[in-house]
């Protein structure tokens, strides 16, 4: 039985959040391989570029993670099945602690998100990140970050 079409999305949205949270930038870079990511440093696209702007901009600790939680909330989507499309907008939450920095959120703000059909699967073809709220991140960004 496949995965019904807003329930795959839904699973594509998670699985971004669970491989940041990670510090799997690869992983990041594999799932939005089809993807332009757009952000507040501009725009990037495929797998190797967008792994190389994580890396660039997000801190890592010794667990090779950045120590963050991405909470990913009010999700719509809207799907099109006759074309293989479909679009979603949500909220993010990033939470962050540090053994000397108490559990706090550090941002927040909006994706808005294009998939299409390929193969039988769904995919990323756009991830836009608008940041509305910004706390302290500066245990999160690289100076210079997005």
């Amino acid at each position: 039985m496949s995965t019904p079409p807003h329930r795959a999305i839904e699973n594509l949205i998670a699985t971004y959040a669970e491989l940041v949270d990670d510090g799997d930038f690869e992983g990041v870079g594999s799932l939005l391989a089809d993807a332009t990511f757009t952000g507040g440093a501009g725009s990037v696209s495929g797998a190797d570029a967008i792994e190389r702007m994580l890396r660039d901009s997000l801190i890592v600790y010794d667990d090779g993670t950045p120590r963050t939680k991405h909470i990913t909330t009010n999700l719509a989507i809207e799907v099109d099945e006759e074309a293989g499309t479909a679009v979603s907008r949500s909220y993010f939450t990033a939470l962050q602690a540090l053994p000397d920095l108490p559990l706090q959120p550090i941002v927040s703000g909006r994706y808005q998100d294009r998939f299409e059909r390929r193969d039988r699967q769904w995919r990323f073809v756009q991830r836009r990140v608008r940041t509305d709220l910004v706390g302290d991140v500066s245990r999160h960004l690289r100076q210079g970050g997005p």
